[in-house]
């Protein structure tokens, strides 16, 4: 769809309304270009080079843009700030929800994208917009199977149950990381006769005077976080700018403005550049910002590793489904172990209190191809008895076992009569040593905000109208989620929006 002739013009509207996007400046956090800023009309009088399609970002969305607009006839480049490409992506943990897929028929399974759409809209309070939350839910099943059939990524012969979801609908990816994804989707990009050019650093969307995108400003051999290193070009799009610069969660300035509670001494498991220039240039030029100070903390994280670590694979797979969490000053559980990330989180921190969470013999089978890298870095621990864990931690034995003999019997009734956790089939009681903890701190993970898009995954301006030739997908935008992504929907999200934008971005038409 091509609106540049829909309603006012980009120019008109800002003259119009003389400080919009003062506005978006002020969301994001000061950086302003007032409505007589006359370089927001400014294009070089000769590019440095054109492609049909520029690709800001080279994570899950940024390279299923690239791989659709490429296979629409159109000539792409991709564009990386960092030194290696995948971004956040490629340190996922590889876990992607699809309602209705052919995992759930065999283990009959009866799960529907609307119910998916309803578990999102219970995460999200109801803050998610409808219509991209459906899309996402309705062809997540074609985004995972798009990986298996057209990428050939390989996932585990087993469908997970994640916290906040009605029914298990998650695939695994084979060694639990987006990279399985991530490199399958470079190896396409290769294939198709594109590169990942790295060290490229956005510094300007570039729009002529009647606010349409017509290419990107950067830096070339940009070196992190130095914003003047590199030098400068000029890159035409001839067709499309697409944004998939990800989230801000390492951004300690900008999310700090968001929330200010999320001081540089919170955690954060995204890698170094998750940063907001890329959302800051979108709103610069005049996008909508959506839900900008909903940021998720991760309740699986370890105050014992930098980052994401690799611990969050025991709490996620072994003790919230098959264990329990706790809080060590009574020894008793406080939270469903499979609620939604924000509600575990938010009780976490109520406790004021590290919690642990723990697992028996039986429960760590289902991380144990990580284990002894876990056990090596003492990021989870082992155990003989629940007397030397409870010891370890400082946790109150008698209040523990009363806790495991409770939820024990929840396990053999396969009912939680405390907290309603699901207790999956397959679950066993919490008798069998050795006895395997962690201790859990929630991280900043997500970033729920972002611009607006619409389901064509155009970028929304302040005027309610698409911003012409600017696609957006992945975290860069805001609205999917509400106020609390569901774990493994992030996955459907960049893949779903990420397609679709590569796919609109190849038909518009070229420009001379």
């Amino acid at each position: 769809m091509n609106d540049e002739k829909k309603g006012l013009t980009r120019r008109d509207f800002l003259k119009a309304t003389g400080g919009a996007t003062a506005l978006a400046g002020a969301a994001a956090g000061g950086i302003f270009l007032s409505s007589s800023d006359s370089s927001a009309a400014e294009l070089p009088k000769k590019w440095d080079e054109e492609f049909d399609v520029v690709v800001v970002g080279s994570g899950f969305a940024g390279l299923a843009a690239a791989i659709e607009a490429k296979n629409s006839g159109c000539s792409v480049t991709i564009l990386e700030k960092m030194r290696t490409p995948g971004g956040n992506s490629i340190i996922n943990g590889g876990i992607v929800a699809a309602a209705g897929s052919p995992l759930q028929d065999r283990e009959g399974i009866k799960d529907t994208p609307e119910l998916m759409y309803e578990d999102m809209l219970k995460a999200g309070l109801g803050l998610n917009h409808p219509d991209l939350a459906m899309t996402v839910a309705e062809k997540s099943n074609e985004a995972v199977q798009w990986t298996i059939n057209y990428l050939g990524v390989q996932y585990k012969d087993r469908v997970a149950h994640l916290g906040g979801h009605s029914e298990p609908r998650s695939y695994t990816t084979y060694n639990q990381s987006g990279s399985a994804i991530v490199r399958k989707e470079l190896d396409k990009v290769r294939s198709l006769g594109m590169n990942v050019r790295t060290q490229v650093f956005l510094s300007k969307l570039l729009t002529d005077g009647d606010g349409i995108v017509r290419g990107v400003k950067i830096h070339e051999g940009y070196i992190f976080p130095k914003a003047d290193s590199g030098a400068v070009k000029n890159i035409k799009a001839k067709k499309a700018v697409v944004l998939a610069t990800g989230g801000f969660g390492n951004d300690i300035i900008f999310r700090s403005i968001e929330d200010p509670r999320l001081t540089k001494d919170t955690g954060c498991t995204n890698q170094p550049g998750a940063t907001a220039e890329g959302l800051i240039n979108a709103l610069r030029i005049g996008a909508t910002p959506v839900q900008l100070s909903w940021i998720q903390l991760g309740p699986w994280a370890s105050p014992d590793e930098k980052g994401l670590g690799i611990s969050p694979i025991f709490a996620v797979y072994s003790a919230f489904p098959y264990g329990v969490m706790i809080d060590p000053s009574t020894g008793k559980r406080f939270v469903n172990e499979l609620a939604d990330r924000k509600v575990r989180s938010d009780a976490i921190i109520k406790t004021g209190r590290i919690s642990i969470g723990i697992a028996d013999a039986e429960g760590a089978k289902h991380s144990s191809h990580l284990m002894d890298k876990m056990l090596k870095r003492g990021s989870v621990k082992k155990f003989d008895s629940l007397e030397k864990l409870a010891a370890e931690y400082k946790i109150n034995i008698q209040g523990l076992k009363e806790t495991i003999a409770k939820y024990n019997q929840f396990v053999q009734e396969k009912n939680d009569r405390d907290f309603g956790k699901p207790i999956r089939n397959d679950a066993k009681q919490l008798i069998q040593p050795p006895f395997y903890a962690m201790r859990l701190w929630p991280k900043v993970h997500h970033c729920m905000g972002g611009v607006q898009i619409n389901k064509s995954a155009q970028v929304i301006s302040l005027d309610h109208v698409p911003i012409p030739r600017l696609y957006g997908a992945g975290e860069v935008c805001g609205g999917v989620h509400g106020a609390c992504r569901l774990g493994s929907v992030a996955v459907p999200d960049c893949l779903v929006f990420g397609r679709i934008a590569g796919k609109k971005a190849a038909l518009e038409r070229s420009w001379a």
